[in-house]
């Protein structure tokens, strides 16, 4: 059995590269697109092929030499009627200033999301008969484009700026831009000559700040606030001036390899770091009237966000003065997830002399696992061979790792068989693996850090994210280290983003969070600022 992929020379007339992913479902209530899970029993069946130079007309083969997720083959689905529905994930080529040309997936102002991505190719659902015992095709013609994104709009609070980074421009070589929404406090316009600090949010990418409502909240249920709740929460404080008066970015930086770039400079996807805090942050301090010093800039963040909030304020320690990370991504790689990358030898498996056990990848915070690290890792290859997943694993490798010699991100082991390289671990640990950096370069970093940097995890985080933060706490707290940098919070039980009350995707997404950290926030950059600094922000 083989299905056969095509699209017609009406639609786009000329050869394209780029990824198909074709998705296989039971389910009619939603496309077979959007039915990827990474907890491996509720995903929908997905299958992966590269393609180069596909012209119109002719077809591409998806049959049991193609990979798979959850299923590994083909071959192996039962047979029975599905959904089928195929994707192309358009590539274009990059000519990099280090001399490489490589294929990979612009973002298209969606975030790398390649089942919702403008202009990528696909096919409305075909309910089919397969059954992989039984010789014959399936013919699948794309005749759908997924259409632009219409850009948001300004509102009296709520601004958008895009710029071109000269930066990552000369690194990518074409044009190449930084964004970030900014929300202005009350009485922006009123006092014209007031001045603000500048708290930058770090996530993954957000096109809006959608949870600003201004409309009531919709019911909910009295014992779980909604959403729409916890936004109206933090509307009616922030317009009150209950809140401390900063500008509040959050920062739009994706990239060919994922929805953000990790924000720190990388051999393959570029000096973000730089881009930021060179271009962007001092571009949004001039148009809003920030007070452009760095005793009043702070960062945040939850997850992706928080190993970046970290990571930015130890690279650039004289540029920001605080960094709230909540249940960061690995800040040591002994702990990058259940994975100790310098003492392991291999990623997917416990292995003894007679016995092997799964890795765990993924959990429920009472620890039913939901994923193992084998069928998570064949899921981003799946998604996208060489580093092109624009998933997790994909961009912490594309982020950490030197340049291979193919262009694209030297693997940290081998996809197919879980085995570590060692000499890429080394590199891991030297340029980003944060705890490390922290003991290392202690004597610089140790006085220019005190009393700005903030954490909190739960301690069942549903990938592992905790340990890691214990790994930092062990030697911060260490009598190895003399300067007080950090302080720790840990939730007992509670999953990944937990802090204070509600999970943090909520948090940012509504409030609580920031009603909790800024008043803490405002009363640190106001005893660490220096005398006669400006304080028009406090009207």
């Amino acid at each position: 059995m083989r299905l056969e992929i095509s699209f017609p020379e009406s639609l786009i007339g000329q050869p394209l590269d780029g990824h198909i992913l074709l998705g296989i479902s039971t389910d009619p209530s939603s496309e077979p697109r959007l039915q990827l899970r990474e907890e491996e029993a509720l995903s929908a069946q997905f299958f992966g092929l590269d393609v180069e130079g596909w012209k119109p007309g002719t077809t591409a083969v998806i049959d049991s030499t193609s990979l798979g997720y959850p299923r590994i083959s083909l071959d192996q689905l039962p047979a029975g009627d599905y959904y089928v529905q195929a994707v192309l994930n358009v590539y274009e080529t990059f000519h990099r200033a280090d001399g490489y040309n490589v294929k990979l997936p612009p973002d298209q102002g969606e975030g790398q999301k390649w089942n919702r991505k403008p202009g990528n190719l696909l096919n409305k659902p075909l309910r089919v008969h397969l059954d992989p015992q039984q010789a014959g095709a399936v013919r699948i013609e794309l005749t759908e484009k997924i259409p632009p994104i219409e850009p948001p709009k300004d509102t009296k609070y709520i601004k958008h700026i895009r710029i071109e980074s000269k930066l990552l421009t000369a690194f990518w070589g074409r044009p190449m831009y930084l964004g970030a929404t900014v929300l202005l406090p009350e009485g922006f316009d009123e006092h014209p000559t007031a001045h603000y600090p500048l708290l930058v949010h770090h996530g993954h990418f957000e096109a809006d700040w959608e949870f600003f409502a201004t409309n009531p909240p919709p019911e909910s249920r009295a014992d779980r606030l909604s959403r729409g709740q916890y936004a109206y929460r933090f509307h009616q404080d922030w317009i009150s001036g209950r809140l401390p008066r900063m500008l509040i970015v959050s920062i739009q930086h994706a990239n060919p390899y994922y929805d953000d770039s990790y924000a720190v400079n990388s051999a393959n996807v570029g000096p973000y770091g730089d881009a930021i805090t060179q271009e962007l942050i001092p571009e949004v301090e001039k148009r809003f009237r920030g007070i452009g010093q760095p005793w009043a800039r702070a960062l945040e963040g939850g997850s992706t966000g928080g190993w970046e909030a970290l990571a930015q304020q130890v690279f650039y320690p004289d540029f920001f003065n605080g960094a709230y990370s909540f249940c960061p991504d690995p800040v040591d790689f002994r702990a990058y997830e259940l994975v100790n990358l310098y003492d392991d030898s291999n990623a997917f498996w416990n292995a003894g002399p007679f016995g092997t056990v799964p890795r765990a990848e993924m959990r429920t915070s009472n620890g039913q696992i939901l994923a193992t690290m084998e069928p998570a890792v064949r899921l981003e290859e799946v998604l996208g061979t060489h580093g092109r997943s624009t998933e997790q694993f994909g961009i912490w490798q594309a982020v950490f790792s030197p340049v291979g010699s193919n262009g694209y991100p030297k693997p940290i082991w081998n996809p197919s068989t879980g085995a570590i390289d060692r000499a890429v671990a080394a590199y891991w640990k030297e340029h980003y693996d944060i705890r490390y950096i922290l003991e290392r370069d202690l004597v610089a970093l140790g006085p220019r850090l005190s009393g700005k940097i903030h954490f909190a995890v739960g301690d069942m985080d549903s990938w592992y994210l905790n340990n890691a933060v214990h790994l930092m706490q062990n030697f911060l707290d260490s009598p190895r280290n003399p300067y007080r940098i950090a302080d720790f919070e840990y939730s007992p039980g509670k999953p990944h983003c937990y802090m204070g009350g509600g999970d943090v995707s909520n948090l940012e997404s509504g409030g609580t969070l920031y009603q909790r950290i800024m008043p803490q926030i405002a009363r640190h950059m106001t005893a660490t600022a220096p005398q006669g600094a400006d304080m028009t922000w406090k009207y």
